[in-house]
């Protein structure tokens, strides 16, 4: 397949009717609103694969799986057949109460292929919403169990793990947190893994093994008081793609059982492949308490969630009275639709062999990238799975809104964390497309840099 990549001669010009209905009655998620008014969104009418497609017939490789969600591509006829399926049956009854083949079918196959025991499903709407049912669970847990002094969280410096309360409490980035600060639950972040902070010629995994000397030192002091230990396994996300050895998760999974404290594994982001194994906390051979999913759970075609917990928790809730069941709910809770949707996801992962086929296209993307890792601006380049990132060398505080606007000059969607430019692409990207995506990087990159 060839690939050509016309550049736009302009992506600042003055805002089409359909973009300025949009800024009249839309407020955009992480905006601020004021900068449309001299740059315009970008109107989406329909995609194809990696690719979007604007109103005037442009197309922008989705370089970020729009907000690392989109696992198969745009418009995947496998997926879309699904859902019209389930459309002719059911679109949602609620879960209280009633059940149905698609939710039951889904639970089956996660629990399936998922670590260890974990074969319990509580289902929600989106990843924020997945966190608060394991920090409530986890809470619920301990009251349950007697140890009601246990109601306090520890989670990683740079982790995130959504916006809404309960989840804002456990991230530990500022942007996000400072606004809120006292709506919030005090939380402790302990040392990242993240091999970036690591001293000079100290090894990835000699970092980690002294990040978890520290996770050690604080549950040794605060376990009574502390309910669950809260990580975004292998790669923290929202603060720039940190990436760190599996060893960390593997010492946390027995430092938390040392002191009782529960073990929730944010696999949002990083879950379904991203890392190259199915589920990151594989690769250090470990099963959480809880582990929360959404994302790729439907390749973003619906929003749904899901935690996954053992008979161990699930038992404590087992009782007589509503009071001791884990009262916590959602209207769209196992959305037939959804789980429609997710079923197709893991036929196709079954089907296409896709954790081997994404191990040949990162070995392609990585030996492309040389010129991209070599790049005298570039520093930290970094690759696990199917997630690519690296640091720009720069003092411009828009470096960040400038890159993205040269990216959709290349026909490419980037959105860089600051100075840290990521690629999270769809699984379905072609050689070709993943050499137009270098290929324009670089030229972003020297057009920027110089």
């Amino acid at each position: 397949m060839s690939v050509t990549n016309p550049t736009l001669e302009s992506t600042a010009s003055a805002a089409s009717p359909f973009q300025q209905r949009s800024l009249q009655s839309v407020w955009h998620p992480c905006t601020q609103m004021k900068s449309h008014e001299t740059f315009p969104l970008v109107p989406i009418v329909r995609g194809k694969g990696v690719w979007l497609y604007d109103a005037d017939g442009n197309g922008y490789l989705d370089a970020i799986g729009s907000w690392w969600v989109n696992l198969f591509g745009h418009a995947n006829p496998r997926i879309n057949a699904a859902i019209n399926d389930q459309l002719e049956k059911v679109e949602h009854v609620m879960l209280a109460g009633f059940t149905h083949e698609p939710v039951i079918k889904l639970s089956e196959r996660l629990k399936a292929i998922t670590p260890g025991d974990l074969g319990h499903c509580f289902y929600a709407s989106d990843g924020a919403s997945a966190t608060e049912i394991a920090l409530k669970m986890s809470f619920h847990y301990w009251q349950l169990a007697g140890k009601t002094d246990k109601t306090q969280f520890v989670s990683l410096q740079n982790d995130y793990h959504g916006e809404t309360l309960g989840a804002l409490s456990v991230t530990d980035v500022a942007i996000f947190k400072k606004t809120y600060a006292s709506l919030l639950r005090p939380c402790a972040h302990v040392m990242t893994p993240d091999w970036r902070y690591a001293d000079k010629g100290e090894s990835a995994e000699d970092y980690a093994l002294r990040a978890a000397d520290a996770l050690e030192t604080h549950l040794a002091q605060h376990h009574a008081k502390t309910a669950a230990l809260i990580i975004e396994p292998l790669v923290q996300g929202a603060m720039g793609m940190g990436m760190y050895h599996p060893v960390y998760l593997k010492r946390a999974r027995e430092i938390c059982d040392t002191y009782q404290v529960h073990l929730i594994t944010d696999e949002i982001a990083v879950g379904f492949g991203r890392t190259g194994t199915m589920f990151a906390c594989e690769q250090a051979g470990i099963t959480p308490d809880f582990l929360c999913l959404a994302k790729g759970l439907s390749s973003g075609y619906l929003p749904i969630s899901v935690v996954l917990t053992t008979d161990a928790v699930y038992q404590n809730f087992y009782g007589d009275t509503p009071a001791h069941a884990f009262l916590h709910s959602h209207t769209h809770t196992g959305n037939a639709l959804a789980c429609r949707a997710a079923l197709a996801v893991l036929d196709i992962f079954e089907q296409d062999n896709i954790l081997a086929t994404n191990k040949t296209k990162a070995t392609h993307l990585n030996h492309a990238a040389t010129a991209l890792s070599s790049h005298p601006k570039v520093s930290n380049f970094r690759n696990c799975g199917m997630i690519w990132a690296f640091e720009v060398e720069t003092e411009d505080l828009r470096f960040s809104q400038q890159f993205f606007q040269a990216g959709l000059k290349q026909r490419l969607l980037l959105r860089p964390l600051g100075n840290t430019v990521y690629f999270m692409p769809p699984y379905t990207i072609t050689e070709d497309e993943i050499d137009l995506l270098v290929n324009g990087t670089l030229h972003i990159l020297d057009s920027l840099c110089n």
